[in-house]
């Protein structure tokens, strides 16, 4: 058995950590993303590389393993209310706990609205007020009492930026995106040292903090009515979240080994399949166990009607025969392309020292996909365009410069066909096979490929 910190061979690289006897300069995390072709700078920067790192190492670690001398895999679901004996997974877990107990000291305004609750900001207030005492005890104290304070004031911006816009009173996204990065900061910071790295510590933090994470997310949606934040509307994946498509597929793809790169096709032994997504009672049954039927459960807690009505584009991946890894695949792509590569989604997020907004020398110049040519631009003679300097570097084989769009076909094959309306707005979707870009608004999505997804 590997001891605590140890980390096993890994078939793609794991977030590194900082060095704590020469720490960066910690400084609050900043805007950098101000117009669209900031983005294509943005596909460039270490953030990015980093983002991108910790997420397929993260999803490498929920997908079931091979167990020698064993006939079945060993498999990773959900467990509710399972207790860890590890330090500082407990230490979060007490953290979010605490976060969402603020709710009762904010219950929702009972007057007429329209849109999301107006105590949204008061609950806001109340997490900003006591976020740095939350951050200074315990072992999160101990982890973030680096450089005078500001190693916490740089993390908690992102812890701060995960529960949603308490202008806007709406959540998206990129505030998911924003606690991945604040437990990516944690990671980087060595905080996670006290489980064994390589699999069993990444599983932990998933399935014992993030969703966690995203359970307190729902309640606040609930309890607020917090609007989709940059929603594409019915043709959006989810109206909130992604994370839990991407690590909840992986839970479900065939058994690897530990040194197994993370499975293209093929599903464990006794998963429901992708098309059970639209069937409400095995979704019910699912939910408790697993991350993407969890995150399905919770669309049908807040939506009515028929399921290829109200969320489309997952009833189109439902249509996939190629096992949950493909979907996990796409799922990863699909990411890149459209929380990543968006500039209503990735516009608010904040650089400073861990999550660097400087150039990764090993990244090649994004190219001009369908994504980075439909990016808002500001007016004015004051705001040229920004454009990602030109690189030389000889680029290592996982960091090829491999954005350009798919030919037909790449990523999630989108076909699955409704049982609804043979006319009106929905009518027009292609038929299994077709690849010519037009019908069903999923199979209009161009995915870029990331430097870090080629290996997922």
């Amino acid at each position: 058995m590997a001891s605590a910190g140890a980390t096993p061979p890994s078939p793609f690289p794991t977030l590194h950590l900082i060095d704590l006897a020469s720490p960066p300069a910690f400084a609050k995390p900043s805007k950098q993303i101000n117009e669209g072709p900031d983005v294509a700078r943005f596909l460039t920067s270490l953030a990015y590389r980093d983002i991108g790192t910790f997420i397929l190492q993260l999803n490498h670690a929920l997908c079931p393993r091979h167990q020698p001398g064993e006939p079945l895999p060993r498999r990773f679901p959900l467990i509710p209310g399972s207790p860890t004996s590890t330090p500082s997974i407990r230490a979060l877990q007490t953290l979010l706990a605490d976060i969402e107990s603020l709710v009762r000291q904010a219950p929702p305004d009972p007057g007429p609205r329209r849109f999301g609750n107006v105590s949204f900001r008061k609950w806001f207030a109340l997490v900003e007020g006591r976020l740095d005492g939350m951050l200074s005890s315990g072992l999160l104290g101990t982890t973030l009492d680096i450089g005078g304070g500001a190693a916490r004031e740089e993390v908690a911006s992102y812890l701060l930026g995960s529960f949603g816009s308490a202008q806007r009173l709406d959540y998206g996204t990129g505030h998911e995106l924003s606690f991945i990065a604040f437990v990516g900061c944690l990671w980087k910071l060595g905080f996670f040292k006290d489980g064994t790295q390589g699999g069993d510590i990444e599983r932990e933090i998933v399935l014992n903090v993030i969703e966690p994470y995203l359970q307190v997310v729902r309640k606040l949606i609930l309890t607020y009515t917090l609007e989709p934040a940059g929603s594409h509307g019915v043709w959006g994946l989810d109206d909130h979240s992604f994370i839990p498509y991407i690590f909840g597929s992986a839970q479900l793809t065939r058994p690897i080994a530990d040194a197994d790169p993370t499975p293209l096709e093929g599903s464990v032994k006794g998963a429901p399949k992708p098309s059970d997504v639209a069937k409400p009672a095995v979704v019910e049954a699912q939910r408790a166990t697993n991350m993407y039927f969890s995150a399905v459960g919770f669309i049908n807690d807040v939506k009515s009607g028929p399921f290829w009505e109200h969320s489309p584009i997952l009833f189109d991946v439902s249509g996939i025969r190629d096992g949950w890894g493909k979907i996990n695949k796409g799922m990863i792509k699909m990411f890149n392309a459209e929380v990543l590569s968006k500039f209503p989604v990735v516009q608010h997020f904040p650089f400073g020292s861990l999550f660097s907004w400087d150039e990764d020398p090993d990244a090649s110049m994004p190219a001009q996909s369908v994504h980075m040519a439909n990016q808002p631009l500001m007016t004015g003679a004051g705001h040229p365009p920004v454009l990602p300097p030109p690189t030389t570097s000889t680029a290592a084989p996982w960091t090829q410069a491999t954005r350009m769009p798919p030919p037909p076909g790449a990523g999630i094959p989108y076909s699955r066909v409704p049982t609804g309306p043979s006319t009106g707005s929905l009518a027009s979707r292609p038929p299994q096979g077709d690849t010519s870009g037009s019908g069903s608004a999923a199979a209009q999505i161009t995915v870029t490929k990331a430097p870090w997804a080629k290996n997922a």
